[in-house]
């Protein structure tokens, strides 16, 4: 019986999460002409009740420690990712962001034309160096407009205890704008694994770390400190049951 109903449950919030995308793109479409921070605040809406949906459905609820690591300048975000939860989640967890993102993301019909409202930082992951220029050059704009800069580092989801190499542009974005980096990690893919639709319930716990200054330092030895922390964090999370 449990089962059927976290079943239910996940196909009803599935069929919200889909269903909903059309109708608050609508309406960030209908305040962009008035405010580029209208149409934000939307979204963070849709967020809001993406997460209120998912907790009363599927019983998957989530908390937060390190929110006090978010007082300040804006800065880089490094953040680990293994689910569709925290792309979702960020937009309420932190301040007014933009995001490095795949560019095919973009020719998604309704999500990339909504996207475009929030000026994302959109790469040929494929790109090599001129990638990493792009999410350079724009990145020091963004951060300079007063958007916080969230980067998967590893470049895409990973499966729960497995990591990849973690790329340099966000340590080197944060070092060149003479920004701080946060780094973030949370076990969002043992409740919701990628191409999964079956949600597990529980609380999903995500760390928001102390900052890391990078002034005066070499972009690799920031990356090495932001990758340690977060792996040693991932390891500590309880194993999926």
């Amino acid at each position: 019986m449990t089962r059927l109903r976290q079943s239910l449950g996940s196909i009803a919030f599935t069929s919200y999460l889909f269903l909903s995308v059309p109708f608050y793109s609508i309406a960030a479409f209908a305040a962009a002409p008035f405010s580029r921070f209208a149409s934000y605040r939307i979204a963070v809406a849709w967020a809001a009740s993406v997460l209120f949906w998912l907790k009363t459905l599927c019983r998957l609820d989530f908390k937060v420690e390190g929110r006090e690591h978010l007082g300040g300048e804006n800065c880089v975000v490094l953040l680990k990712h293994s689910s569709a939860w925290e792309t979702i989640a960020q937009f309420v967890i932190f301040p007014r962001q933009t995001w490095v993102m795949k560019r095919e993301l973009l020719w998604v019909p309704i999500l990339g034309w909504v996207l475009l409202l929030f000026r994302p930082i959109a790469i040929d992951r494929k790109g090599g160096r001129a990638a990493v220029e792009e999410v350079l050059a724009q990145g020091r704009a963004r951060l300079e407009q007063g958007y916080w800069v969230m980067i998967f580092p590893e470049g895409t989801r990973v499966a729960v205890g497995e990591q990849r190499r973690y790329g340099l542009s966000g340590a080197l974005l944060a070092e060149l704008s003479g920004r701080a980096v946060i780094p973030v990690a949370h076990n969002a893919g043992v409740f919701w694994p990628r191409r999964v639709w079956l949600k597990r319930p529980g609380t999903i716990s995500l760390i928001i770390g102390p900052r890391i200054e990078t002034r005066g330092r070499d972009a690799r030895s920031v990356n090495s400190q932001v990758q340690e922390w977060i792996e040693s964090r991932q390891k500590a999370f309880d194993p999926p049951a």
